[in-house]
C-alpha cells in the first residue's frame, strides 16, 4: 500500500526556511542600501573618493553573500520528505548553487565592476573643488605649477610614482588644498585578457636623475588574472626643489 505523505508534516521547517530567506534578503538589501546612504552623506569629493575606493566592493560582496544565503533557504523551503538520499541531493544542489552564483558575482565584482568604479573615481577626483574662503571653484594646478606648494618629500614621492598629489588653488585668496592619492593604486586593463587586473608589482630606478639629465624608472606589471607580465621605462625628472636641496648640501 502506497504511503500517503502528509503535506503539512514539514510545514514548520518550510515556514522557518521561508522566513529566514526573507530576513537574509532584507538584510542584504539593507547592507547595500546602508552603504550608499552613507556614501551620499559624504560631502567632500576626496573623502567620497576614498570611501568608494576602500569600501564599495567589500560591502557589495558582503550583501551578495547574504542574498545568496537567502536564496539557499528559499530553495529549501518546500520540503515534502526527508530521506538520506533526498537530504544528500538537496545539500549538494544547495551548496553547488550557492558556490556557482557566488563565483559569478565575485568575478563580476573583481574583474568587471572596477571599470565602473574607475569612471566614477575619475569624475570625483577632477571635479572642481570649492574654496571654503570664497565659495568659488578652485583651479587644479599643473605638474609644473604644483611643485611650488609641495615640500621635498612630496616631490620625491611623486618622482618614484608611489604617491600622486593634486594641488587645488583659490586664485582669489591664495588658499591651497593638497590631496594625496596612491600612485598606482588602481589596476589597469590587461592588454592580454582585457580585465582590469594589470598592476605594478615592482619598480626599480635604472638611472638616477641629475640637474643636467633625466633618470629612468622601470615599472614591472603583472596581471592578477592571466599572469601576463610587461615592463615600461618611465622618465624621472630632477625637480627644481631637489636641485636647490642638492646645491645647499654641497
Amino acid at each position: 500500500m502506497e504511503e500517503v505523505v502528509d503535506p503539512n508534516k514539514y510545514a514548520s521547517w518550510n515556514s522557518l526556511a521561508l522566513n529566514l530567506a526573507y530576513i537574509c534578503w532584507g538584510l542584504g538589501i539593507l547592507v547595500a542600501l546602508g552603504y550608499f546612504i552613507r556614501l551620499s552623506l559624504i560631502g567632500d569629493n576626496k573623502d567620497k573618493y576614498d570611501f568608494i575606493n576602500k569600501h564599495e566592493i567589500k560591502f557589495l560582496w558582503i550583501a551578495s553573500i547574504i542574498l545568496i544565503l537567502g536564496g539557499c533557504f528559499f530553495f529549501n523551503a518546500n520540503v515534502t520528505e526527508l530521506t538520506p538520499v533526498w537530504i544528500f541531493v538537496r545539500v549538494f544542489m544547495t551548496v553547488a548553487f550557492g558556490m556557482l552564483v557566488g563565483l559569478v558575482i565575485q568575478n563580476l565584482l573583481n574583474f568587471y565592476y572596477p571599470f565602473f568604479i574607475e569612471k566614477r573615481l575619475k569624475v570625483l577626483r577632477y571635479k572642481p573643488r570649492v574654496s571654503p574662503k570664497t565659495g568659488k571653484a578652485m583651479k587644479l594646478l599643473s605638474e609644473e605649477e604644483e611643485d611650488a606648494y609641495m615640500d621635498e618629500g612630496m616631490i620625491a614621492e611623486e618622482n618614484v610614482f608611489s604617491v600622486d598629489y593634486d594641488v587645488w588653488k583659490d586664485e582669489e585668496t591664495g588658499y591651497i588644498k593638497i590631496e594625496k592619492y596612491a600612485g598606482h593604486l588602481h589596476a589597469l586593463q590587461c592588454p592580454e585578457c582585457n580585465y582590469q587586473t594589470f598592476k605594478v608589482v615592482r619598480e626599480e630606478v635604472i638611472t638616477q636623475p641629475s640637474p643636467s639629465s633625466e633618470g629612468e624608472l622601470m615599472k614591472h606589471y603583472q596581471c592578477g588574472y592571466c599572469g601576463y607580465k610587461a615592463k615600461k621605462a618611465v622618465a624621472l625628472k630632477f625637480t627644481s626643489k631637489l636641485q636647490e636641496s642638492a646645491a645647499a648640501v654641497s
